[in-house]
């Protein structure tokens, strides 16, 4: 009797750990490379801009003819964040490998930051002038904010000055 139910209690934790690993899997799946234009901001965009159902469509559309580019340079980015993770955590720091990760993160950044610049342009091709503007100064607002946020992570606290 003790070794069935020590059975099923196996049995019963394997589940437990399959369902969790395939929750965890899911939710990583539906998180990721959701970026700037996927998934929320997408359908923050279309409602703050008030895109048209056309204009919505136009812009999935571009979103699925892009994706299988950006796909594998994420993929690059976070293979090459998890090399850079094992270099630090071994404890044996090879400079010339660091950088040459260093390089290769960089450059797989730079194409992403291109790939950005091309999909808001032919994304803003789509949007009427008044839409257009909005999001000017959407973007504006976006990055005095950030100008702003950074000013004041370099400036001492009073704190600091006082000592």
């Amino acid at each position: 009797m003790k070794a069935h139910s020590t059975k099923i209690f196996i049995v019963a934790l394997a589940l437990i750990l399959l369902g969790a690993a395939a929750i965890s899997q899911t939710v990583k799946r539906t998180s990721y490379g959701r970026g700037m234009y996927g998934g929320h901001m997408l359908h923050f965009f279309s409602r703050y801009l008030d895109l048209t159902d056309a204009q919505q469509a136009q812009v999935k559309d571009i979103m699925t003819k892009e994706k299988p580019v950006l796909q594998p340079l994420f993929q690059q980015l976070s293979q090459t964040h998890h090399q850079m993770r094992q270099f630090e955590e071994s404890g044996n720091f090879d400079e010339a490998q660091v950088r040459a990760l260093a390089t290769q993160q960089s450059q797989t950044i730079t194409e992403l930051i291109v790939q950005k610049a091309r999909i808001e342009s032919e994304m803003l091709q789509v949007l009427t002038p008044e839409q257009k503007a909005k999001f000017q100064a959407f973007m504006d607002k976006h990055e005095e904010r950030f100008k702003n946020h950074m000013q004041n992570q370099n400036q001492p606290s009073t704190e600091q000055k006082q000592q």
